[in-house]
């Protein structure tokens, strides 16, 4: 028995005018196959998004992948299904409309990712990246593991600082005593809320909360899982409700948290050098596009011995493209020559990974069956927004 194996090249698109659409050109894919063990014509399983065990020096983890929507879903179903978070997928996808693609459309998955430049202990949050990757602690000679998940952040005018800091208690179905200046903004909006909120479902911290040393900044979950992956809290960090539950019971009290502001990120995996660019945060005011040291400084010296001793040269026009319209995936920025090399993404089963943290529950009031029958008069149009997609408080 064989199934094939689908994988989508997707050509970077280096003229002006087609950056000035979107970073990749979907028009341009062609397909490569391969055959492996399976049912005939049967897509291969998604590959896990959220466990990795590093080899040494491995900067790079995951692999990017694809699946076509389903009826009735959307960007955001596709982002918690694979553990990525809102602004990622949409960015990747950027001719895709996150509301109203119709059942069938090729939808990219980032889940391919480039560590942060910082020590591999404990916690590591980068915001830009809206992504926490946590280091196991593990013993000399053992591999280490890092387990990752997306974080939503503060919003503008309440943003999630930089630090380092540890955590210092955990709390299982925490109650919210709200901040004055929260308060006082909710009042202004004609939104009151009360000065502490009980514990439940409609609590924004979640049922899970790591505190931290830093004052009046968490790790949570949240009442709004539609809200990772965006800027939307007071300052905190929150995860899918299933992803803080993993990490509230992994985390011992203790741990290191680092909190880093990486928009751009290099790596150097199979002979090349690759950047991935998330683009910088709207209140970030480094000049990302005007000063190149900025960007050279990232690059440590061995990997420019590395490519003086490849033959290789950075392909700096690209790297600009990519500050300019950042994909949110890893691409090559280095050859002998110009860089055409475009992302490879596997098209994959829509289904929950394996390995994942969540049980795939929707947790919609309504049974699917139920939707269906509600949605059916509108099967000829595109899937309308899900209830569960609102905006985190």
């Amino acid at each position: 028995m064989r199934h094939v194996q689908s994988r989508v090249i997707l050509a970077a698109c280096l003229s002006s005018a087609a950056l000035a659409a979107a970073p990749l050109c979907l028009g341009a894919a062609a397909v490569r196959a391969a055959g492996n063990t399976g049912g005939p014509g049967q897509l291969p399983l998604p590959v896990q998004t959220e466990r990795f065990v590093l080899k040494p020096a491995q900067e790079m983890i995951g692999r990017v992948q694809m699946v076509r929507l389903k009826p009735h879903q959307v960007l955001a179903d596709v982002a918690r299904l694979f553990d990525v978070g809102y602004d990622a997928i949409k960015h990747a996808n950027p001719t895709v409309n996150p509301w109203l693609a119709p059942p069938g459309t090729r939808v990219i998955v980032p889940t391919e990712f480039i560590l942060p430049h910082a020590p591999h202990v404990g916690i590591v949050v980068n915001i830009a990246a809206m992504r926490l990757f946590y280091f196991l602690p593990h013993k000399p000679g053992q591999p280490q593991v890092v387990i990752t998940h997306p974080v939503g952040i503060g919003r503008l005018g309440h943003a999630t600082p930089t630090m380092v800091t540890r955590v210092t208690w955990h709390q299982a179905h925490p109650q919210w005593y709200v901040p004055r200046s929260i308060l006082a903004s909710h009042a202004r909006r004609g939104t009151p809320l009360p000065p502490v909120v009980a514990a439940g479902p409609n609590n924004p911290l979640g049922n899970y909360a790591l505190h931290l040393s830093y004052p009046e900044i968490l790790i949570h979950g949240t009442d709004r899982p539609a809200g990772v992956g965006r800027r939307v809290s007071h300052g905190c960090i929150h995860l899918y409700p299933e992803d803080i539950k993993q990490i509230f019971k992994l985390v011992p009290n203790g741990t290191p948290v680092r909190v880093v502001n990486q928009p751009y990120l290099f790596a150097w995996s199979h002979g090349r050098l690759y950047m991935q660019a998330y683009g910088a945060l709207q209140d970030d005011q480094r000049p990302w596009k005007t000063d190149p040291a900025l960007l050279t400084r990232l690059l440590p010296r061995q990997w420019i011995s590395d490519l003086t001793r490849t033959g290789q040269r950075i392909d700096w026009q690209r790297v600009r493209r990519l500050l300019v319209h950042p994909p949110v995936v890893p691409l090559p920025v280095s050859g002998r020559g110009a860089v055409h090399g475009g992302l490879v993404a596997t098209l994959v089963q829509n289904r929950l990974p394996v390995g994942s943290a969540w049980n795939g529950r929707t947790h919609l009031p309504l049974t699917s069956a139920q939707l269906d029958a509600i949605l059916a008069p509108r099967h000829a149009a595109a899937a309308p927004p899900r209830s569960r997609a609102r905006r985190a408080p």
